[in-house]
C-alpha cells in the first residue's frame, strides 16, 4: 500500500469533532486503533496524522504533511501563511484574538497603551506584530494557558486572548479594547504537494468532499404530493437548483409529485406558503452531499 496523503487533524480541542464528523460525512471514514498518533482512511493512498491544532501549520509547511486543518490565527501564529496554500474556509471555529483589560482599570482603548507596560498572552508572535504595527513597545509575557488571571495577579497590565463570544473575558472581569485579528478553521495544504500531479488530484477530491458537505448543510430537499394546477405557481416559489423535478402520481391524475432542494432557512416560510397552494404528504429531509 502506497500513502499518497498524509492529512494532520487536530487531536482534540473544539474543532476536532465537527472536522471529523464532516470528513465521514464526504465519504472520507477514519479508522482509529486506540490512542494512536496515526489512522487509515476508506481511500488507502490518503493516511490521517492527528497532532496539536497548533503544531499542525508548521507540519504542513515543512512538509511532514501535505494537507492539514487548523486555526487561521494559529497559521498566522506560526508565521507560515506564506508557505502553505489556504484551500477552503469550514466557516466554524470561529474566534477572535483580542486586547482585553481589567474593567476597572484606566486602559479603554489602544490610545491607553503606554510602552513598558506587560501583556500577557499565548499568542506572542501576533502579539509582536500587532504592537510593532501601533508603535508600541510592551512587554509580551507569554503563558500557556489561564491568560485571564494575569492582570489580577500582578503579571501583567493586560491580556491578548483568543475569545469567541466575549463571554469568558466578561466572566473574568475583563474589557476587549481591540481587535488583532479574527480566525475560522481552514483546510491547508504543503505548497511542494501541490505541485506534484497526483498529490494535487488526491488532494482535490478531499476539497471537493468536503466542500459537497459543507455545502449540503444549508440545503433541504423538499418532497411533496402537489394539485397540477397548481405547478405553475408553486414553481415560482421553489425554484430549486435547477427548478423543481416533477412526476407522475400513479394513484391520482389530478396530482403530480414534487421535489426540490431550497435553502434551509427558507423551509419555514416556504412549508407554509405549499400548504396553502393545496401540496400535501410534504417532506423535508436534510441531504449529506451535493456536488
Amino acid at each position: 500500500m502506497i500513502i499518497l496523503i498524509l492529512l494532520a487533524l487536530p487531536n482534540k480541542g473544539r474543532i476536532s469533532e465537527p472536522v471529523n464528523r464532516i470528513l465521514e460525512k464526504a465519504g472520507l471514514k477514519i479508522t482509529v486503533q486506540g490512542r494512536s498518533l496515526f489512522a487509515q482512511t476508506v481511500d488507502e493512498e490518503i493516511k490521517v496524522m492527528f497532532a496539536r491544532a497548533r503544531d499542525i501549520p508548521e507540519f504542513v509547511a515543512d512538509g511532514v504533511a501535505d494537507v492539514g486543518v487548523t486555526g487561521y490565527d494559529l497559521v498566522l501564529e506560526r508565521g507560515v501563511e506564506d508557505k502553505v496554500e489556504f484551500l477552503l474556509d469550514f466557516n466554524f471555529g470561529k474566534a477572535r484574538l483580542v486586547i482585553a483589560a481589567p474593567e476597572d482599570s484606566d486602559i479603554n482603548s489602544i490610545d491607553d497603551l503606554r510602552d513598558g507596560m506587560k501583556i500577557a498572552t499565548e499568542f506572542p508572535n501576533l502579539t509582536r506584530k500587532y504592537l510593532k504595527s501601533k508603535g508600541l513597545n510592551l512587554e509580551i509575557i507569554e503563558l500557556s494557558g489561564a491568560t485571564e488571571i494575569a492582570p489580577f495577579i500582578g503579571v501583567a497590565d493586560l491580556i491578548s486572548d483568543l475569545t469567541s463570544t466575549g463571554t469568558t473575558l466578561r466572566l473574568n472581569r475583563l474589557k476587549i479594547i481591540d481587535e488583532i485579528v479574527s480566525s475560522t478553521t481552514r483546510l491547508i495544504a504543503n505548497k511542494e504537494s501541490l505541485k506534484d500531479e497526483k498529490k494535487r488530484k488526491k488532494i482535490n477530491q478531499i476539497v471537493t468532499g468536503i466542500k459537497s458537505v459543507l455545502y449540503a448543510e444549508t440545503k433541504r430537499l423538499i418532497m411533496m404530493n402537489a394539485p397540477k394546477d397548481k405547478v405553475e405557481e408553486i414553481r415560482k416559489i421553489m425554484p430549486g437548483m435547477s427548478g423543481p423535478t416533477i412526476s407522475e402520481v400513479l394513484s391520482d391524475k389530478n396530482m403530480v409529485a414534487i421535489h426540490a432542494v431550497v435553502d434551509e432557512k427558507e423551509v419555514f416560510s416556504l412549508v407554509n406558503k405549499l400548504e396553502e397552494l393545496g401540496a400535501r404528504d410534504i417532506l423535508v429531509v436534510p441531504i449529506e452531499r451535493i456536488l
